[in-house]
């Protein structure tokens, strides 16, 4: 019997998905779900994604911000080069990854916050607007961060 994996499945329409999965491939082009809250088993269709995080918990802790960027972590880890993914809606996500190739309709990343409540995340390419590697991905993020706190500063 395969693990059961804690994930929150964003999709691309907003809706957020908490429950567990025993078949998530990134091959595939289905999973279920078992929702958290007890209800029927879900099927999610990949393409239907933005992305699918898994978590160390549920809820993890609200009151606490994820830090931006990459901590000043090195260019390579464990888990791969420096990321950087800015999505459709405007998210940012800052990691690592070993797998990420335009040409793949995903890839895993590992966060750049080691605090962070996720393990790993799932990005569906077609949710992106911008993905970025190695040094590139320490510039988007300083001009995404540049660009928000210009943002602020006019609000």
């Amino acid at each position: 019997m395969a693990d059961l994996n804690r994930m929150v499945a964003h999709t691309l329409s907003g809706k957020l998905i908490k429950g567990t999965t025993q078949d998530f491939y990134p091959s595939r082009p289905l999973f279920h779900i078992q929702p958290a809250d007890g209800g029927e088993m879900m099927e999610v269709r990949c393409k239907s994604l933005k992305a699918a995080f898994f978590v160390k918990e549920f809820d993890g802790n609200s009151s606490r911000q994820d830090i931006k960027g990459f901590l000043a972590g090195p260019g390579e880890t464990a888990h791969g080069r420096k990321i950087a993914v800015r999505f459709k809606d405007g998210e940012l996500l800052c990691g690592y990854s070993l797998t990420y190739s335009q040409e793949r309709e995903g890839f895993f990343m590992f966060p750049a916050d080691p605090k962070s409540n996720n393990i790993r995340i799932f990005v569906m390419v077609s949710a992106t607007v911008e993905v970025k590697s190695g040094p590139a991905a320490e510039e988007a993020v300083q001009k995404h961060l540049d660009e928000k706190k210009d943002k602020d500063t006019a609000a």
